[in-house]
């Protein structure tokens, strides 16, 4: 009799072995068996798309005139330009936005446009920041706005705009609601009844398809030479925005990051230059995780606690002085984030510690006065992750809360907010990510019904911790050729993550703790390697041992030290062998 999953352990998913299939990869793409088997457990299921995955190029983007209203965009900015008239970029105040709205501006500025930019402050529990945006339009008599990353929701706010003689286009990639706002044009993959085939392109990726679009069209009429206008130049921001907001990896948006990372190294902005030496992040080196982990969070703190319009000014500017200015006060704001996260986060905890009796439901939805509005989604992504379960985090102030909502694939969350629409004042966002305001009035009834759904729709299974396996390998495969070759799989993350592999090893000495992680000596057909458990310190009284055999899930990775390179071991989770 098997004993029952404790909460905190993971359920490993083991990929389906179809040996044949995969012969055809090894055979076609003359790559290793094992990475041949992650990218069978990554459910391909022909040479086409494998190759594609692979091999996908800049020709292989989808054209921008797919998109059922790009026509009608690009002829109204056209005529914007043609007339003089004056243009607002109004962006999202996350990195996505920052980077889609300073795409635009540069871009726009460079064929000859008057542009004008607005990034609302993230913190502000209004329940409405674009109303915001049409006052500055109408101080600068921008007869034109460009939404970017938002606005699809945004219905009485567009209206009121058109009514004060501005004309509006939406660019953006989250989930409409039932009424869509009556616009100039409206450019979102996610529309019904879109034919643009990439559903998952982000705020920046949709912004970018708008500058090619327009591209296309002067090139088309012979007002500009396409050896004048370069689109490369602008994928670093596509790259940045992309990885920031977890756009997946995979078909169009893993092309641009791929190319974008590419454009990155050639270290031709010189704010993101400034910032990633801040960030003490190697140009040459850089990767998604440093990105993700690194450079977004210290321009996403300007909107949580600051102003996000500096993010665009530093991705914009050309002065090496002002730069290094800018990314410094980028840092300093996030470590105040941190401050203030640390604050809030130690508050929910000692929440969580007190009442215990929140884990007897499938979701979690807790509120206060306390917590800052513009942390609340950091915190609500990690308690989700950290419990397994769909989260809400609301912070009130006064008459209003504003809600940042994370979930797991088993509940996705759009259709319920759908359904409870009446308890809110505004909602939006994705499926898996989503915000929300609220009258304080509200909340207590929306949480009873929020987790009367959560417990009727999960089952015990769906909330335990779920690890994906790619393949199982040996230690003899586990080498530094091999290492290389997975490089074919970058770049890593969201929808395409780094591999996990599987094996079975013996220790040969007890682990040893190093701070909060664990350090594991393990020997497998007399091959020793080390590996290195992150935040696994509590676990070491249960392999004490020496000699105990392990069923190890890692990521292979190299550790240089003192210029001596090795192969190490990330362990991912560990099980001792029956």
């Amino acid at each position: 009799m098997k004993r029952p999953l404790l909460q905190d352990e993971s359920i490993w998913i083991f990929p389906q072995e179809d040996p044949e299939w995969n012969q055809t990869i090894i055979r076609e793409f003359n790559i290793h068996p094992v990475t041949a088997q992650v990218i069978a457990s990554r459910r391909f299921s022909n040479i086409e798309s494998i190759h594609d995955y692979l091999y996908g190029k800049l020709p292989n983007l989808f054209d921008p005139h797919l998109f059922p209203e790009m026509d009608v965009a690009v002829e109204r900015v056209y005529k914007a330009i043609k007339n003089n008239e004056q243009i607002l970029i109004y962006g999202d105040n996350d990195v996505d936005g920052i980077t889609g709205a300073t795409l635009l501006i540069e871009f726009l500025q460079y064929i000859g446009a008057k542009v004008h930019f607005f990034i609302p402050n993230r913190s502000s529990l209004k329940v409405s920041l674009m109303l915001n945006a049409i006052d500055y339009a109408l101080l600068h008599k921008c007869s034109l706005i460009i939404t970017v990353d938002c606005g699809i929701t945004a219905v009485k706010e567009i209206e009121e705009a058109v009514k004060k003689g501005i004309d509006v286009i939406i660019t953006d990639h989250h989930e409409p609601t039932t009424k869509l706002p009556h616009c100039a044009a409206t450019l979102n993959p996610k529309l019904h009844g879109s034919s643009y085939p990439n559903r998952d392109l982000t705020g920046v990726g949709v912004a970018f398809k708008l500058a090619h679009g327009i591209t296309n069209h002067l090139i088309h009429t012979e007002e500009i030479s396409p050896n004048k206008i370069d689109l490369k130049r602008y994928l670093d921001l596509v790259a940045l925005g992309t990885i920031a907001d977890m756009g997946l990896l995979i078909g169009e948006n893993r092309i641009l990051v791929r190319y974008g990372l590419k454009q990155m190294r050639m270290g031709k902005r010189i704010g993101l230059m400034k910032l990633l030496q801040v960030c003490e992040v190697k140009l040459q080196e850089i990767e998604t995780l440093d990105i993700a982990s690194k450079v977004a969070p210290r321009l996403n703190s300007l909107g949580r606690i600051a102003d996000s319009n500096k993010g665009v000014e530093l991705l914009l500017t050309r002065d090496p002085l002002s730069a290094e200015i800018l990314a410094k006060e980028l840092d300093l704001n996030n470590i105040e984030r941190q401050k203030i996260e640390r604050r809030d986060s130690e508050d929910i905890e000692k929440y969580i510690r007190k009442h215990p009796e929140i884990f007897q439901h499938r979701g979690l939805l807790l509120h206060s006065n306390k917590w800052h509005p513009g942390i609340i989604p950091i915190i609500s992504a990690r308690l989700s992750k950290q419990y397994n379960r769909p989260t809400i985090i609301i912070a009130t102030e006064g008459d209003y809360g504003k809600g940042s909502i994370r979930t797991i694939p088993e509940f996705p969350i759009l259709s319920i907010l759908k359904e409870n629409a009446s308890f809110f004042e505004n909602y939006g966002g994705h499926d898996f990510a989503a915000g929300l305001t609220i009258k304080t009035e509200n909340i207590e009834k929306f949480k009873k019904k929020f987790i009367e759904i959560a417990d009727e729709k999960l089952k015990d299974q769906d909330i335990l911790s779920k690890l994906y396996i790619d393949a199982k390998i040996h230690f003899r495969d586990l080498t530094f050729d091999f290492l290389e070759s997975l490089n074919l799989l970058e770049p890593f993350g969201n929808g395409n993550p780094p591999p996990v592999f599987y094996c079975e090893a013996k220790q040969t000495w007890p682990p040893k703790v190093i701070g909060h992680h664990l350090k594991f000596y393990l020997e497998q057909d007399e091959r020793v390697l080390e590996g290195i458990a992150f935040g696994m310190a509590e676990k070491k009284p249960l392999i004490e041992k020496k000699n105990i055999k392990l069923k190890l899930a890692f990521t292979p990775q190299i550790n240089t030290f003192l210029n001596k390179s090795s192969i190490q071991l990330l362990i991912r989770d560990f099980k001792i062998a029956d």
